[in-house]
């Protein structure tokens, strides 16, 4: 790596660090402190032939404002004792791989599973989220997302307050046994993908504001504080850091792909911006000698990070979240219409068929919640450009209980939202434990000091004042404190759910549908696959692809109150159906709830 401690192969250690405002930069290790060369751009270089491995170093920093502060390497591949505390040298290439061939997983095959390293097992630790994976392959699932790792300050945290980028949060596990838990996912044919933040850092355990203000930009501002410098001055070796943590993951980890939070928060107006610029090197780079996604979440719904060639490979992102889906599904399953869902409380049925036909819900037209024109044409991109999912770690998290969709929504509705979902040629996403209806909340919670973990709950409270629920301040006390151990012991999955009912049933469900997509779509969806067309008819929805055969795929789901007549299926093959009824006429009369789904052809 161009940034941080480098082992040499002929012995030793390289130590650089950029800190182009730092009028002196000394290194200690093992205690012991020796001052760095300025070696030009802002470097600061030195190389101990007698440091290797396992050392503990950090540097020494002194300003023209402060005096000397000792601070962690913020390209440290391991922090063991916190953000706060000494780095560690990490030979990367000591870890040997049991499936260093792996080639990686086609995009058209993913079935994606998102899942917090410290909530997805008791333990909350790689190793045990490592020995739960072979159930997850069982299920159908193909693509493990895990929520971000960079390491933070505290014992527990979402992962998006992360402040070192290339140290996996220590309170997991070690960077081997990090190693061993993407090797044993490659081993059962499971694609592993990692979620990074690159628009901001944390708020507790970032030195670099201090003697690195060139890593920021304060003429743009972000929900965060100053935004990260992409298209200000010397915003090169930024942009450089950003882009080789990204390949780092990739490389160094094999990793198959990242999901990029919340682009619509960076602010570049470079060309190339960030985006794109992450998406080629990871294309050039490991890319041409493996499959390597990368997966954006971008409320602006810019189609333009989407495009494809002719061939129907991505030029640069390879899909986006889709949060309209997820946004006209709950809608329809909940009757709830606050905040953003506002702008799917009219028309949530025909803006669900049409997201899951065309990508976008919003392709330009106006949004009432954000009162600007929002997204971009979408109809030329194919299906798996885009993921659909019921539920994340933000629908549920963002609610003051920390509430799954099953505690609130009309049951009836929720078999023909799976379907939807995972019977349908977008690329779909469950939250752990949705495939057994978990009754465990996912709380916000987090572990900062005591005065910033005060203000983060009093904020937390603040932000549901306007919901008539929480319009007193008896109600809003009883949101759980997301300082408070209990609000994570909370968020912990209890596994043995899934043999019980009503979870096993609910297991079952998921389980079969994932089968039918495997066996009957997968096979059929190629990259180069076009949008649906779809009607809808009072609470009936109809959508039909062309798939890679020249058949047609076929789905039509209830989503009313009353039963609905609709045209006899034809000669068709049914591939599911739930709540449908055939009358001696040939009339298919939907329930509430019924689904359909049907191939037809070639």
């Amino acid at each position: 790596m161009r940034f941080g401690a480098a082992v040499l192969p002929a012995g030793g250690t390289r130590f650089r660090l950029w800190a182009p405002s730092a009028v002196e930069v000394t290194l200690e290790v093992n205690d012991a402190r020796e001052a760095m060369r300025a070696v030009g751009d802002g470097w600061h270089e030195l190389t101990r032939t007698d440091v290797g491995a396992g050392a503990r170093y950090r540097f020494g920093v002194r300003t023209p404002d402060a005096p000397t502060l000792l601070v962690p390497d913020p390209a440290s591949r391991s922090n063991p004792d916190g953000v706060h505390a000494a780095s560690v040298v990490i030979d990367p290439l000591s870890f040997s791989w049991t499936h260093a061939s792996w080639p990686g997983r086609a995009w058209n095959e993913a079935v994606i599973y998102e899942l917090h390293i410290g909530c997805f097992t008791i333990e909350g630790t790689f190793a045990a989220a490592r020995r739960r994976l072979p159930e997850l392959a069982a299920l159908g699932i193909t693509a493990i997302q895990i929520m971000p790792l960079a390491a933070f300050a505290g014992n527990r945290n979402w992962g998006y307050d992360g402040v070192l980028q290339f140290a996996p949060a220590s309170c997991y596990g070690t960077p081997d046994e990090l190693k061993a838990l993407v090797d044993a996912a490659h081993g059962l044919g499971l694609m592993m993908l990692l979620d990074v933040v690159y628009n901001h850092f944390g708020p507790e355990g970032n030195y670099l504001h201090v003697y690195c203000p060139e890593f920021f930009n304060g003429a743009q501002r972000t929900p965060w504080g100053p935004a990260i410098n992409f298209d200000g001055p010397s915003n090169r070796m930024v942009r450089d850091f950003f882009i080789g943590n990204a390949l780092y993951w990739i490389e160094e980890y094999r990793f198959d792909g990242l999901r990029l939070d919340a682009v619509h928060a960076l602010h570049d107006r470079s060309q190339p911006d960030i985006v794109c610029e992450i998406a080629g090197a990871l294309r050039e780079g490991p890319g041409r000698h493996r499959q390597v996604h990368l997966v954006l979440e971008n409320n602006r719904n810019q189609a333009r990070y989407l495009a494809r060639d002719p061939r129907g490979a991505p030029l640069h992102a390879t899909a986006q979240w889709d949060d309209d889906v997820h946004h006209a599904l709950h809608v329809l399953v909940s009757g709830e219409a606050d905040g953003y869902y506002a702008d799917y409380a009219a028309a949530p049925l025909a803006q669900l068929a049409r997201s899951l036909a065309e990508g976008f819900a919003y392709q330009g037209e106006q949004s009432l919640y954000r009162g600007v024109a929002r997204g971009e044409p979408s109809t030329h991109l194919p299906p798996a450009a885009f993921v659909s999912f019921l539920q994340n770690h933000d629908m549920i998290g963002n609610r003051a209980f920390g509430e799954r969709i099953d505690r609130f929504a009309k049951s009836e509705l929720l078999v023909a939202a799976y379907v939807c979902l995972l019977l349908t040629p977008e690329i779909p996403m469950l939250f752990m434990g949705e495939e057994y209806g978990a009754s465990t909340p996912f709380l916000y919670f987090c572990d900062f000091e005591p005065e910033l973990g005060i203000a983060v709950a009093r904020g937390r409270r603040r932000e549901f004042q306007r919901f008539a629920a929480f319009a007193d301040d008896a109600a809003r006390a009883r949101i759980p404190d997301p300082n408070e151990p209990e609000s994570f012991t909370a968020s912990k999955l209890i596994w043995a759910e899934r043999d019980r009912s009503p979870h096993r049933e609910r297991l079952a469900l998921i389980g079969g549908l994932l089968a039918l997509r495997r066996r009957h779509l997968t096979p059929l969806l190629s990259p180069d696959l076009s949008a649906g067309t779809y009607r809808v008819e009072g609470a009936l929805l109809r959508i039909e692809w062309r798939l890679a055969d020249r058949s047609i795929w076929c789905l039509r789901a209830c989503f009313g109150s009353a039963s609905i007549p609709d045209c006899r299926p034809g000669r068709v093959q049914i591939v599911y159906a739930r709540g449908v009824d055939i009358d001696a006429q040939g009339v298919a009369q939907f329930q509430p709830g019924a689904v359909l789904v049907t191939r037809a052809g070639p």
